[in-house]
């Protein structure tokens, strides 16, 4: 219940700090799954659980629906950036749910996010970098517009709609989530 009470209130300027500080961070991971070969990249536990590159073309089919909305949002948007954002109750409640605890809860993924058993290779990897790159370069774009009345459409409905700062950290939330399941993949692969 206290994911839809507590709103905070912070710096703009600090939060996209930060959120670009943790997209740096994704990168840099990213990069490191490059030197694995494409049998590491591709096992799986059992045949209903995602290997490596499942998760990231899952984030990649995300950044798809994400990404060009945003840009498009902040290149016509008529606001002004605005010194402190207010997280959204709904937003504040998305973003949060995200977050993965101590053992990860799982989520069921709509189908056309669902990547499991597609034909996968190393150029899932490249994309996903590409699209943190890109998410880097909206970030600072961000800064000449508000966090809070840019609204930005969900994926799970056209009508619902996040201030574009609680879209900042539930997508960026959402990645850090599915890098710790990469994370047990590759424990589970070292102990099987």
């Amino acid at each position: 219940m206290e994911l839809w009470i507590k709103v905070k209130v912070m710096q703009s300027e600090k939060l996209i700090q930060t959120l670009s500080e943790q997209t740096k961070q994704i990168i840099n991971k990213a990069e490191n799954l490059k030197c694995y070969d494409l049998n590491t990249l591709t096992w799986k536990e059992t045949e209903i659980t995602w290997s490596i590159l499942e998760c990231l073309e899952h984030l990649n089919l995300y950044g798809d629906f994400y990404l060009p909305q945003i840009e498009n949002k902040i290149k016509n948007s008529i606001t002004k950036n605005e010194p402190e954002f207010k997280n959204g109750v709904l937003g504040n409640y998305f973003s949060k749910s995200m977050l993965p605890r101590g053992k990860l809860n799982k989520m069921k993924t709509f189908k056309d996010k669902n990547p499991l058993n597609a034909n996968l290779d190393k150029s899932v990897i490249d994309k996903f970098i590409n699209q943190q790159i890109k998410l880097l370069d909206l970030l600072n774009q961000s800064r000449n517009v508000s966090l809070n009345k840019v609204k930005i459409q969900t994926s799970i409905s056209s009508l619902i709609k996040l201030k574009l700062g609680d879209t900042f950290q539930f997508f960026i939330n959402h990645i850090i989530r599915h890098l710790k399941q990469i994370d047990r993949i590759q424990t589970t692969m070292k102990n099987s």
